[in-house]
């Protein structure tokens, strides 16, 4: 291939509606991050990198293969392993950070790691002394957790159908799953299961596994590139020292609280990235509005007085970020039913101002930079799909409930994956 345009036609696209092949192993050892720092220092290069082609990534489809592999070997998939197991073990407000930054690069990319970032922490929180060493290691090489956990046919999200039965020294599965961001580009799928008594299991099965297949078809209208489609199970066979019975949501733990604060982190990139894009074409390209009386759009009173609105809650659900990530950090290292209340509190806060700016920034570029900003050639709109798509996770309606519930009457928020 001689050209840019060669290779960029060659790349793989999302939603072929086809089965994917497994990717490489990690054929190196990973970077292993060993402080909060660097971990963020780090972010913060890979995000430049990933804004670069973000906008021809989501316009064209193609699937970041490339950009993940870097991401991966970059240690980042690795930093909340804890210090006892080789990892850097560090905050999780520097995780929502580290997040935030990714997904203001590529919100896509970031998203892929959170179902990873949640899975770690079910390994340190479910699984045996020796799971635990296998699998932690597995994450500090560069192997990158997808997830078979979602299902699109049951009656609610915590209606699993997926089976998975014992059979000597493994576990036999089958079942069908939707949404299953990760799985495409991973090195492991965990998938989650029921039992006939119906106890849940997490079962970490290779990703070339026999039976195990991950069709590329996912159609959602933002975050285009997650490939979130379907993984079918038809008969997987999985070891039994990787298998790992789920016990977190039984007893007080942050498992909950930590899956939701990656979710919050992304949706705040997501604004992030908007608010940036805002700035840089009403000083580059809007025109002041008639009225105005203004030579330039960057002088208009009132695209200046709504501008810094926006920066101003975009501030706010950031410091509301950092203080779910300290209150997550309490519940880790020391769980109850109010330690783990309180982080489960913060975050669904979190949640709630990262959702509503993530919507309000994207809506209010277009109305801010004027009709150039919505040029197809621009790309904008894909903030707004992509906010539009991954706020719809775990709806802040029912955040509010539970956050009242709690301030009025003391009712503790209830533990799942979701809240």
């Amino acid at each position: 291939m001689n050209s840019s345009v060669d290779i960029k036609e060659s790349r793989e696209k999302v939603n072929s509606g086809l089965p994917f092949r497994a990717l490489p192993l990690p054929d190196k050892q990973a970077n292993v991050i060993k402080s909060d720092d660097e971990a963020i220092e780090i972010a913060e290069q890979l995000a430049r990198k990933f804004s670069v082609d973000a906008s021809t990534r989501d316009a064209n489809g193609y699937l970041p293969i490339e950009e993940l592999d870097d991401y991966s070997s970059s240690g980042l998939w690795g930093i909340t392993v804890p210090k006892k197991y080789g990892g850097a073990g560090v905050s999780y407000a520097t995780v929502a950070k580290v997040i935030r930054i990714i997904a203001e690069g590529d919100s896509s990319i970031a998203q892929i790691t959170q179902n990873h970032i949640a899975l770690t922490a079910h390994i340190f929180l479910d699984a045996s002394e020796s799971q635990k060493e296998t699998l932690f290691d597995l994450v500090l090489k560069g192997y990158r957790f997808g997830n078979a956990l979602s299902e699109k046919s049951s009656k609610n999200v915590a209606a699993f159908e997926t089976k998975i039965k014992q059979d000597g020294n493994d576990y036999v599965i089958d079942g069908k799953k939707f949404y299953t961001t990760g799985a495409l580009l991973a090195h492991i799928v965990p998938i989650v299961a029921v039992n006939g008594e119906g106890k849940l299991f997490i079962a970490f099965a290779d990703r070339d596994s026999d039976g195990l297949t991950v069709l590329n078809d996912w159609s959602g209208i933002g975050q285009r590139t997650t490939a979130s489609g379907t993984t079918l199970i038809e008969g997987v066979r999985v070891p039994a020292y990787r298998v790992i019975p789920v016990e977190s949501f039984s007893r007080p733990t942050a498992a909950g609280a930590i899956s939701q604060i990656v979710q919050a982190a992304i949706d705040a990139g997501i604004a992030s990235a908007a608010i940036q894009d805002t700035i840089y074409f009403i000083r580059y390209n809007s025109r002041a509005w008639i009225d105005s009386g203004k030579e330039a759009a960057s002088e208009d009173m009132l695209t200046i007085n709504l501008l810094g609105d926006l920066v101003v809650k975009l501030h706010a659900a950031e410091a509301l970020l950092e203080r779910a990530g300290k209150a997550i950090d309490i519940a880790v290292s020391s769980p109850s039913e109010e330690t783990v209340n309180e982080a489960t509190i913060a975050t669904s806060e979190s949640k709630v101002l990262t959702t509503q700016v993530a919507i309000e920034a994207t809506n209010k570029l277009f109305e801010l930079a004027g009709a150039r900003s919505a040029l197809e050639e621009h790309n904008f709109d894909r903030h707004w799909r992509n906010a539009r798509v991954h706020t719809l996770h775990d709806p802040i309606r029912w955040k509010f409930f539970h956050i009242g519930n709690y301030y009025l009457n003391g009712v503790h928020a209830p533990r799942h994956p979701w809240n």
